[in-house]
C-alpha cells in the first residue's frame, strides 16, 4: 500500500554499536524495542559488536535510538555509537517489500574481532524457579540457562559470540529448544547456550555416563561419607568437601599442598543468613549475576557446622553462591553449605579437562562428577570484598573476566604479559584495553605454559598479530622471559614496564585520567630502578614515565626471597637497620616477646651477620614487608604459608580495637613520618619513629589490637602527609595492600578530611593481576613515538 501524500518520509537508521554487546542479549532486546516502536530493520552480530539496519519515521527511529543507548539490556554496555541517517529511497519503503519486524541475520563476517567476550553469568532467578519447578521440562537440569544466564566465556571459541562458535555447538538444539530460539516472545529467544535434558552435555561419575537425578545423589553421598568430590563447575574443576569433617578436610589440605590459606564454601541463601554477617550491599553482590566468592564476616556464635580446618580464626568467611544448575541440585542436595575450593595442586591451574586432567583429578579426589560440556576457557572464581561504600575485587575470575575498558588506539595487537604470582595478560584491540582473568602463579612449569596457552588463544580468537610487547622489567619472571622470546621471534619492540608505574597507570586507565597524576603504590615487591626492591612508592606519573616523589625508608631483608613467606626476616632486618649491633638492648623490656624465639642462635648469628657483610639481605622500600614485620613483633605469624597470610592477620586484629569503641578511641599513637632527606630528593617515610612506639607500647603491655590499629592509622595518616605536602587535589592508590579494606577506608576517609580525592581501582584488582593494562599504556606512549599520534577516543567521559 502507497503511502499518504501528507506522511513523512522514512528514513533508513545504521547502528553500529561497540562494546559487551554479545552474549547478554542484545539482539532480542532490539528485535523486541524496535516492534514497539513500529521499525523493521536487521540486527546482527559482527567481529566488532552489533550492527543495526533500521526503517521507519524519524520520530520512531530517534525515539528507539534513545531508549536503546539509555536502557541496554541489563547486563549490556555500550562504549561506542556510529550513527547513520540516510532518507529511504523512493520504491524502497512500502513496507509489504519485506518481512514486519526485526530480523536476526546470520553474523557479519570479516574484520578483527575487536568486541569484548562477556563473563560467565550465574544462574538467574528465573532459571532457579524452572529448577525447582517439577512441571517444567527443565526440573532439575544441570545445565540450565537462558538469554540472562549460562556460560559465556568459559565457552567461546571464536567471535562473534554464537551458538556455533561455542563448545555447545557439540549439543544442536532438540525441536522445543529450537522453538524457544525462534520465538520473539519466549525469554531464550536466541539465547546461544541454552539446552535441555533431550539436546544438553550429559553428566558423568567417574568417567562413567550417568543420569541427571543419579549423578547428584552419588555424589551427596560420597560427601556425607567423607570424599573428596571433583565438580566440573563453570570454568573448571572444584574439590568439594564436608565442612563439618575435619579429618576430609584435613585430606583436602594435604592433597592439594594448601596447609592454611581459608577454603572456601559454596552455600545457600538460608545458610549464609545464619552463619554469616551482611548487608544489603554485600548480598546483592553476592546474589547478583557474577555471583563471586566474597569475603562475609563471620561471627563468633554462628559456627555449628564448620571445622576450624575451613578457615582457621580467620574472622572472615569466603562464601559464594551456586552460579549454575549443576552447583544448585548438589548444593542442596547436601544440606545447603559444601566446602569448594579449586581443583588444582598449589601453585599449578585450575583443572578443566575431565580426560586430560584425569591423573591430577585422581590424585586430588576420590571420585569426579563432570559433564560432556568442554571447558574451552578455564577461569577459577572471583574473589571480592565489601570495602568504601563498593565491591574490592581480590581475584579476577568467573563473572567479571574478561574485563573490557573502552580504550581506541592504533595499537591493536600490543600485549601486556604482566608479573609472575599473579599471572595475568592484557590485549589491546581498536576499541579496548582487554583484561584476562587472573591466570595463577607463574613460577612452575604448568603456570608459565597456561599463560602463555591463553595469549596464544587471546590472539587466535581477535584475529590479531602481536604488535608490541610490554612486561615487568623485573628479567627473572616467567611472563617477561616469554616477552622477550617473543619480541624477538616475531622482530617487535618490548616495552619493560617498572612495576609500580604499571600499577598506577592501570587506575589511570580505569578512572580514564590523561595527563598528570600523582599515586601511592604499595605492595609486596616490585623491582626499583636502583635495584632495590620497591613496594612503598609515591609517583608522579604519565604515560611517558615517572617521577619517584616518596618512598618507604629501605632496609634490608636478611634472605633475600624468603623473607616474602618469613615476616620473622623483615622484623629481624628493621631492628638491625634501626639499632645496629646493639639491636638486642632494645630488647630487654620485652622478655616475653615471641619474635624473641623466632630464630635459633645459630641461624641468628649468620643472618646478622649477612646484613653487615651484605650477603643475601636486599634492601626494600615495601610496605607489604613493613606490614609482616609488624605482624612478627606483635607475634601474629613468623613464618607463612601463603601470600599475604601476615598482613590479614593483622587486619583482623586491628578490626578487633576498630569494632569496640573504647579501644578505637584509645588506639596507641604511632607515627610514620614523612621526611626529606635533602632538599633535591624524594621524601622518605621513616619507619624508625614507628618500630621504637611499637616496641616501647609493647613493653607498657598496650593491647596487641590497639597497636595493630594504630598501625593502620599511622599508614593513612603517611598517606595524607604526601598529598599535603605535595598540594594534591586527587591521588591514586594502588597496589595489593589496598586489598586490606581497613587500610583502603582509612586512607580514603584521612584524604577526603583534607579535601584531596582518592581513586582506586574498582572494576580491576588492586594487586599484580592488573599490572598488564598499565604495561599496555605506557607501551602505547612508546608507539604514539614512533607512529602517528593516536585518534581521539568518541567515547564520552575520558577526563584530563
Amino acid at each position: 500500500m502507497a503511502r499518504p501524500p501528507d506522511a513523512a518520509p522514512e528514513q533508513h537508521l545504521s547502528l553500529e554499536l561497540q562494546g559487551l554487546v554479545q552474549g547478554v542479549g542484545f539482539r532480542p532486546h532490539v528485535v523486541r524495542l524496535a516492534l514497539l516502536h513500529g521499525l523493521r530493520g536487521t540486527v546482527a552480530n559482527s567481529s566488532r559488536g552489533v550492527q543495526l539496519d533500521l526503517e521507519g519515521a524519524r520520530p520512531a527511529l530517534e525515539a528507539f535510538r534513545h531508549s536503546l543507548l539509555a536502557n541496554p539490556p541489563d547486563r549490556a554496555r555500550i562504549d561506542h555509537e556510529i550513527c547513520r541517517w540516510q532518507p529511504v529511497q523512493a520504491g524502497q519503503s512500502d513496507a509489504a517489500r519485506r518481512p514486519a519486524g526485526v530480523r536476526i541475520l546470520e553474523p557479519l563476517a570479516g574484520g578483527n574481532g575487536t568486541t569484548p567476550v562477556s563473563p560467565d553469568l550465574a544462574i538467574c532467578p528465573r532459571c532457579l524457579e524452572e529448577l525447582r519447578d517439577p512441571t517444567n521440562r527443565r526440573h532439575g537440569y544441570p545445565f540450565i540457562s537462558c538469554a540472562d544466564c549460562g556460560p559465556r566465556y568459559s565457552v567461546v571459541e571464536q567471535l562473534p559470540f554464537e551458538r556455533e562458535h561455542t563448545s555447545f555447538r557439540h549439543f544442536p538444539l532438540c525441536e522445543q529448544c529450537g522453538s524457544e530460539f525462534s520465538d520473539p516472545a519466549d525469554r531464550r529467544f536466541h539465547a546461544q547456550t541454552i539446552s535441555c535434558p533431550a539436546c544438553g552435555p550429559q553428566l558423568r561419575w567417574d568417567g562413567q555416563a550417568i543420569t541427571n537425578t543419579a549423578g547428584i545423589q552419588a555424589a551427596a553421598t560420597a560427601l556425607a561419607e567423607g570424599a573428596i568430590v571433583a565438580l566440573q563447575g563453570v570454568g573448571g574443576f572444584q574439590l568439594l568437601v564436608d565442612p563439618a569433617n575435619a579429618e576430609a578436610l584435613q585430606r583436602l589440605r594435604q592433597r592439594k599442598g594448601r596447609p592454611h590459606k581459608p577454603l572456601a564454601l559454596l552455600a545457600s541463601s538460608d545458610w549464609m543468613e545464619s552463619h554469616c554477617c551482611s548487608h544489603a550491599g554485600e548480598r546483592e553482590l553476592c546474589h547478583g549475576p557474577t555471583a563471586p566468592i566474597l569475603l562475609l564476616r563471620r561471627p563468633p556464635d554462628r559456627q555449628a557446622g564448620i571445622a576450624a580446618e575451613v578457615a582457621g580464626r580467620s574472622p572472615w568467611l569466603g562464601v559464594m553462591r551456586a552460579s549454575s544448575g549443576l552447583q544448585q541440585l548438589l548444593l542442596e542436595a547436601c544440606g545447603g553449605v559444601v566446602v569448594a575450593t579449586s581443583a588444582n595442586r598449589s601453585g599449578e591451574p585450575l583443572c578443566a579437562n575431565a580426560d586430560a586432567d584425569a591423573a591430577t583429578l585422581r590424585e586430588l579426589a576420590d571420585h569426579v562428577l563432570s559433564h560432556t560440556l568442554p571447558v574451552v576457557n578455564r577461569i577459577d572464581d572471583s574473589v571480592q570484598r565489601w570495602a568504601a561504600g563498593g565491591a574490592l575485587t581480590l581475584r579476577l575470575g568467573r563473572g567479571l573476566a574478561p574485563v573490557a575498558l573502552p580504550h581506541p588506539s592504533h595499537n591493536a595487537g600490543a600485549l601486556g604479559l604482566g608479573a609472575q604470582i599473579k599471572g595475568a595478560l592484557a590485549l589491546q584491540t581498536e576499541s579496548h584495553l582487554l583484561l584476562s582473568p587472573d591466570l595463577g602463579d607463574l613460577s612452575s612449569v604448568m603456570g608459565a605454559a597456561h599463560h602463555q596457552h591463553t595469549c596464544r588463544t587471546w590472539l587466535q580468537r581477535h584475529g590479531l598479530s602481536v604488535r608490541h610487547l610490554a612486561c615487568d622489567q623485573h628479567p627473572g619472571y616467567s611472563a617477561s622471559a616469554w616477552a622477550a622470546e617473543l619480541a624477538a621471534r616475531h622482530q617487535r619492540p618490548l616495552h619493560a614496564v617498572q612495576h609500580h608505574h604499571a600499577h598506577l597507570l592501570a587506575v589511570m586507565a580505569e578512572h580514564r585520567i590523561e595527563g598528570q597524576a600523582v599515586g601511592v603504590a604499595w605492595d609486596g615487591a616490585g623491582q626499583g630502578d636502583d635495584g632495590t626492591l620497591w613496594g612503598g612508592e609515591a609517583l608522579a606519573i604519565n604515560h611517558d614515565g615517572y617521577r619517584r616523589i616518596a618512598h618507604l625508608r629501605p632496609w634490608p631483608l636478611p634472605g633475600g626471597e624468603r623473607a616474602q613467606r618469613e615476616p620473622r626476616r623483615a622484623a629481624l632486618g628493621l631492628l638491625l637497620e634501626a639499632y645496629g649491633p646493639g639491636w638486642r638492648d632494645r630488647l630487654a623490656s620485652l622478655p616475653n616477646l615471641s619474635w624473641r624465639t623466632a630464630f635459633s642462635d645459630d641461624d641468628l648469628q649468620v643472618l646478622e651477620q649477612s646484613v653487615w657483610r651484605g650477603l643475601n639481605a636486599p634492601r626494600s622500600s615495601s610496605i607489604g614487608r613493613l606490614f609482616d614485620a609488624v605482624a612478627a613483633l606483635l607475634g601474629l605469624a613468623q613464618c607463612c604459608s601463603y601470600e599475604a597470610q601476615a598482613a590479614m592477620a593483622l587486619e583482623a586484629l586491628a578490626l578487633e580495637a576498630f569494632e569496640r569503641p573504647s579501644d578505637r578511641d584509645e588506639a596507641c599513637p604511632l607515627d610514620l613520618p614523612l621526611q626529606r632527606r635533602d632538599a633535591h630528593g624524594p621524601w622518605q617515610w621513616n619507619w624508625q619513629p614507628l618500630l621504637t612506639q611499637l616496641l616501647e607500647a609493647l613493653a607498657r603491655d598496650t593491647p596487641a589490637p590497639r597497636l595493630a590499629l594504630a598501625f593502620h592509622q599511622a599508614l593513612a595518616q603517611a598517606i595524607a602527609a604526601l598529598a599535603r605536602a605535595e598540594g594534591c587535589q586527587e591521588l591514586l592508590l594502588a597496589g595489593g595492600c589496598f586489598q586490606n579494606a581497613l587500610l583502603l577506608e582509612l586512607s580514603i576517609n584521612a584524604l577526603n578530611q583534607q579535601g584531596c580525592r582518592a581513586l582506586w581501582p574498582q572494576q580491576l584488582p588492586c594487586n599484580d593481576a592488573a599490572l598488564p593494562i598499565g604495561q599496555l599504556l605506557a607501551a602505547e606512549s612508546v608507539s604514539i613515538n614512533r607512529v602517528a599520534p593516536r585518534a581521539e577516543s568518541h567515547v564520552p567521559g575520558r577526563r584530563r
